[in-house]
Formats: structure tokens, sequence, C-alpha cells
């Protein structure tokens, strides 16, 4: 098999571990939470972005690894892990606090939708072996980081889906 093919290999795979982990573990207490205890928890998990900036030190990286990929990588990791830290040091500030839950999250999620578009194009399966000590990024915490966007963006979403039932079934019953 050639490194490009396990290394595709490897980006789906990494999900399956996770989803079923957090299908299993996390997603059944986060619903459970109060919303804003469920933020804060997936708001902690995300601080720790700021270990993206390794795709930009030399010698962690191979020099051939495209600086397009790796410098937007980086630094779009950095931006969500400052919002995400943003996020925590209000959230007894709950008028901050939620924008920068919302904030996180986005740039969060367009940071990986982008990385993996940049990484397409740039050719990165093949190029493998250039991401060195940060292989196991995309791989193993990537996967954990979508999985976690998609599940604050439910979260976020279900007070306004309750609030739609509520008047949808106060209207049937009138």
């Amino acid at each position: 098999m050639s490194p490009a093919s396990v290394f595709q290999l490897h980006l789906v795979l990494g999900y399956v571990p996770w989803l079923l982990c957090f299908a299993a573990y996390f997603w059944p207490r986060l619903k459970a939470m109060d919303p804003l205890k469920a933020q804060r928890a997936i708001a902690t998990l995300h601080s720790f972005r700021f270990f993206g900036l390794v795709f930009i030190v030399p010698g962690v990286v191979g020099l051939n690894l495209p600086a397009g990929f790796a410098t937007f990588a980086a630094y779009g990791d950095f931006a969500t892990s400052l919002l995400a830290m943003a996020a925590l040091l209000t959230v007894r500030m709950r008028s901050l606090f939620w924008p920068f839950v919302v904030a996180f999250n986005l740039v969060g999620t367009i940071d990986i939708t982008v990385d993996y578009y940049h990484g397409i194009q740039v050719g990165l399966p093949d190029l493998a072996g250039e991401l060195g000590a940060t292989y196991a990024i995309p791989i193993i915490y990537v996967p954990i980081l979508m999985i976690t966007h998609v599940a604050a963006f439910y979260l976020l979403s279900r007070p306004q889906l309750q609030a739609a039932r509520t008047l949808a079934s106060d209207a049937v019953a009138d």
C-alpha cells in the first residue's frame, strides 16, 4: 500500500473510533448537561488547539510541506484556540461567552474544512511524510475536533428547536 493510500485510510478511519467513543461516552453526557456547561467542556478541548502552531516549526515538519497548507492550518488552529480560551474566560459574562462559543466553532469548522481542501489541492496524501511529528494531528486529533464542532452547533440550535416545537404544539392545541 502506498504512503498516500495509508494516509487517506488513516484520515477516514480516524473518525470511526472517535465517533464510536463520542456516541457511547460523551454525547449522552453532553446532551444531558446544562447548555453552558456542555459548551464549556467543548471549549476546553478546543482551547488546546494552539498546539497546531507546530505546523510552522522547522524540524518538526519536513521542508517540503507546502507553506500555504502549514501556515493556514497553524494560524487557523491558533485563532480557534484563542477564541475558545476567550469563551472560557468569559463564562461568567453570558453576553460575551455565547458569541465566543459561536466564534470559535465557526472559525474552527472553517479552519478544518479549508485544511482538508488545501490538503487535497497541494497533494498532501503524497507528501504525508512531510508532516513529520505532526502526522498524528490530522489522524487522531482533528476527527474529535470536527465531531465536537458539529455537536456544539447542534447544542446551540437545540434551544431554538425546542422553542419551535413548543410554538408548533401550542398552535396545534389552539
